[in-house]
């Protein structure tokens, strides 16, 4: 990841975040964010799939395909997979919507419970990186943290999976900032 990444991820998801009128401690919704980028989503089941394929991606080996970003002359449209739980759509949406985002040069980006597939690894990052603030911004992960909210209750606050959530509460430091602050309160109040 480029040097100052981290810190534009978290300027641009806040300005994202405004742009739909989210305060910090709602959920996104990762459709209305790709509406609002004229992005259209379409799933395996309105795309004209046969019905092999589709209950092979659907129902025999759903992990396989998560969703795709299609570029188009005009743009790029979203295919994604229904059969997922709902928490696992909205991360892979927030992961395709920050390709686009972020201007990422691509073909089409095949995605799965790994990550996309023939993927350049910088933008990989860069994606993983602003869905994470999208999906739970770092002051949100700071202020459950601090009210030691558990990971799963952050996961259901933001509507993602509990791996998300933990990963969130920990790559972003907020874990570490809540036990600190709280230590350091401690040490002030036995004074």
């Amino acid at each position: 990841m480029r040097h100052g990444f981290k810190a534009h991820a978290k300027r641009l998801a806040i300005e994202l975040r405004e742009e739909i009128e989210l305060d910090p401690l709602d959920p996104l919704d990762p459709w209305k964010l790709a509406d609002l980028y004229g992005i259209d989503v379409y799933d395996l089941n309105n795309v004209g799939c046969s019905a092999d394929a589709l209950s092979h991606f659907t129902i025999t080996n759903p992990e396989v395909f998560s969703g795709a970003l299609i570029p188009l002359p005009t743009g790029a449209v979203i295919l994604e997979n229904p059969s997922h739980p709902v928490v696992r759509r909205r991360s892979t949406m927030a992961h395709e919507l920050a390709h686009v985002l972020l201007e990422h040069a691509f073909s089409v980006s095949l995605v799965n419970e790994k990550g996309c597939r023939n993927a350049d690894r910088n933008q990989e990052d860069e994606a993983a990186e602003l869905s994470g603030e999208l999906l739970l911004p770092f002051e949100a992960a700071k202020r459950m943290a601090r009210s030691k909210a558990t990971d799963e209750a952050v996961a259901d606050q933001f509507e993602v999976s509990t791996p998300l959530a933990r990963w969130r509460l920990y790559s972003t430091g907020a874990r570490k900032i809540a036990a600190r602050q709280s230590e350091a309160y401690a040490r002030k109040i036995r004074r």
